[in-house]
């Protein structure tokens, strides 16, 4: 969903504040803060959890790296064909929850995962599945585009040759095309899919990197903040290449920019301290949000 402009006057949360639970409306950031434990009403996250044909599920994750509790009992649906904007103020947890949904937490010694996380029925976690072939279900795009010191073509290549999807050739060459086509980047570079990748653009070598990972035919793909790093240009292609990529996948971000997640999310979901705080439609997070932390967040009060 597109949303033109956040709200970033107080005037929609004085209409609106009388309608707002009153443990919700009289929470107060600086005793978040103090505490380290956000006030939320019962205890539980603020909106809905939950979704429609929900096909990845998170239920009660606990994150904790040695003797700090990162995140704290997170609850989390996702649905297919949609995008999940993840947002918060930097060190709430958001990116290490993005982490557990493809098992990336395993290579941290010091970090433990408690809870249960499925996707489409089956446990992540569990010890039969293997997490190399997770990954391939559950890709991942990085803050800074990352790709193999190798050419165009075997970038997009590599995913598929070591899960065997091509019986030749000439599957392979239409993998590596069809791939380079969806994430808009085919027309750019298919006169010299010898050359390497890393002679591309910034916002070409993180258009390389999203077709090598849908190379292996995901069902969700993971973005941590994937335009950080790059110029604006570059930047409103990855987001429109998002919104295409989402007839098809499930697509969870990552992002610091709230204008992005606008743009690009059909939910939101605030973290803070670790806690999730509120999940919603996007355009009820940034014009009516029902916690007080949301409300600050989006207003820039924090951050």
């Amino acid at each position: 969903m597109v949303i033109s402009s956040l709200k970033e006057t107080g005037e929609y949360r004085r209409m609106t504040d009388m309608t707002q639970p009153k443990m919700i409306r009289d929470a107060t950031t600086a005793n978040a803060v103090k505490t380290g434990e956000p006030v939320v009403a019962g205890n539980k996250t603020v909106g809905n959890v939950r979704c429609a044909n929900p096909f990845m599920v998170a239920e009660n994750i606990n994150v904790y790296y040695g003797d700090n509790h990162a995140i704290k009992d997170v609850t989390l649906e996702f649905a297919k064909n949609q995008v999940i904007a993840l947002i918060g103020p930097s060190g709430c947890g958001k990116s290490t929850f993005l982490r557990c949904l493809n098992r990336m937490n395993d290579s941290i010694d010091s970090a433990r995962v408690t809870g249960t996380i499925t996707l489409d029925g089956q446990d992540i976690y569990s010890k039969d599945l293997d997490p190399v072939a997770l990954r391939a279900r559950v890709g991942m795009v990085f803050q800074k585009p990352n790709p193999f010191p190798k050419s165009i073509y075997d970038n997009v290549a590599y995913g598929p040759r070591i899960h065997g999807l091509a019986n030749d050739r000439a599957e392979l060459d239409d993998i590596v095309h069809t791939s380079l086509e969806r994430a808009g980047l085919l027309k750019e570079v298919k006169d010299r899919l010898d050359e390497p990748g890393t002679g591309l653009s910034g916002g070409q070598q993180q258009r390389l990197c999203i077709a090598r990972t849908i190379a292996v035919n995901p069902e969700v793909i993971l973005m941590d903040e994937p335009c950080s790093a790059l110029d604006p240009i570059a930047t409103a292609r990855i987001e429109d290449l998002m919104d295409e990529l989402s007839e098809n996948y499930a697509i969870v971000i990552v992002t610091h920019s709230m204008q992005q997640a606008a743009r690009v999310s059909r939910r939101v979901a605030y973290f803070h301290l670790g806690h999730l705080i509120e999940v919603d439609d996007t355009d009820k997070i940034f014009t009516n949000p029902q916690h007080k932390l949301t409300d600050d967040y989006v207003t820039g009060r924090i951050g």
